[in-house]
């Protein structure tokens, strides 16, 4: 997955107006605006870094002649007390892009963590780990992305990707197979249905209409195994639902093709990063 460039400016700049508004009271009345500094950006904990250019980035905005050099890139791993970037700039730019910087690569190195975590605890099955758009506003693409940098894949981006009957869907409509053929016939030929389920009996009858992806939500083990056996290739199974790092394993062994887990993007623990100004 590729960060466009525009895109990655436009949420920094977000952030930036949110933080500083129109003045830094204590950056804009203490420190020279000729003022050149260097600062350093230390590792606190070990894990995968994600997010190194698009917090570089915040200090090029800030700073069009900031320079900067990235020892350790995105989706390497890195040791407590290891320099994952330095940057020469004015100081004011180092000290009023600071918060937003380390939000943003703290945010991201996090999520690829724990997604490498989860990418290990299934390693051996066919099971891949995938997000989903239980997203901070604003911050989907960079979220995204560091899962993709944690090794996992992308659940669809937005609701235009692909047609995902979930149960309120069900509810408001009907039943899975007419939902399914009113879908077909307005939808055009690239776009799969997936729909969410809750009982074996649910899992027939989407086989039966032609569903390319099943979300088996909340089933246990015993029940996803025996899914995957009625289901016998005709359709990708997603697990979802109360996943852990305690019973991630034994999901993946029941043969299902993907996991998916909010927690990875809405309540991950940010990876601990400083920023330290040289003297």
């Amino acid at each position: 997955m590729n960060l466009l460039q525009f895109h990655i400016d436009d949420i920094i700049k977000t952030a930036l107006m949110e933080d500083i508004n129109y003045i830094d009271v204590t950056t804009d009345y203490l420190i020279d605006e000729n003022q050149i500094s260097k600062a350093v950006y230390v590792a606190k904990d070990s894990g995968i870094v994600c997010g190194t250019e698009v917090a570089m980035r915040v200090f090029k905005l800030l700073d069009s002649e900031a320079e900067t050099r990235i020892f350790i890139k995105d989706g390497e791993y890195v040791e407590r007390g290891n320099i994952i970037a330095d940057i020469t700039a004015k100081t004011k730019a180092l000290l009023k892009g600071e918060r937003t910087a380390l939000n943003l690569i703290q945010h991201m190195s996090g999520i690829a963590t724990a997604t490498r975590r989860c990418v290990d605890l299934v390693s051996g099955t066919k099971a891949s780990i995938a997000e989903t758009r239980k997203t901070l506003p604003g911050l989907r693409a960079l979220q995204k992305y560091a899962v993709t940098v944690g090794g996992g894949k992308n659940h669809r981006y937005n609701l235009s990707d692909c047609a995902m009957l979930k149960d309120t869907h069900l509810d408001a409509y009907g039943s899975i197979t007419n939902a399914v053929m009113a879908l077909r016939e307005k939808t055009g030929h690239t776009v799969k249905i997936e729909i969410e389920v809750q009982t074996l009996e649910q899992l027939e009858e989407a086989l039966d209409v032609g569903c390319e992806i099943i979300m088996l939500d909340n089933m246990s083990c015993e029940m996803m195994a025996q899914a995957v056996k009625i289901t016998d290739g005709r359709a990708k199974l997603e697990a979802s639902g109360n996943v852990t790092a305690e019973n991630i394993r034994a999901i993946a062994e029941t043969g299902v093709d993907i996991i998916s887990l909010g927690a990875l993007t809405h309540s991950v623990k940010a990876f601990d990063i400083s920023m330290k100004i040289q003297k």
